[in-house]
């Protein structure tokens, strides 16, 4: 777990490298080439929160079948 204090993240739980990060209420996505392989997707709240992904292109291809699937099958996305 992190801490935000005088704008300086502390560890203030045990020392792992394992993070969950959620961002509800997206409000920009930026796609963008990143390295010599990858694709750099970033989104971005209104209070200017932001996590970035890189994901190789299988990763990608990935990403593209599972939207379009729930695309088929959801009226979730038109």
């Amino acid at each position: 777990m992190l801490e935000l204090k005088d704008g300086a993240f502390k560890n203030v739980g045990p020392s792992n490298k394992q993070a969950t990060v959620k961002l509800y209420d997206v409000a920009g996505v930026d796609v963008r080439e990143y390295g010599d392989k990858r694709v750099k997707l970033a989104f971005e709240d209104e209070q200017g929160s932001e996590v970035e992904v890189a994901l190789f292109p299988e990763q990608v291809e990935a990403l593209t079948a599972g939207l379009d699937s729930l695309r088929e099958e959801s009226d979730l996305i038109d």
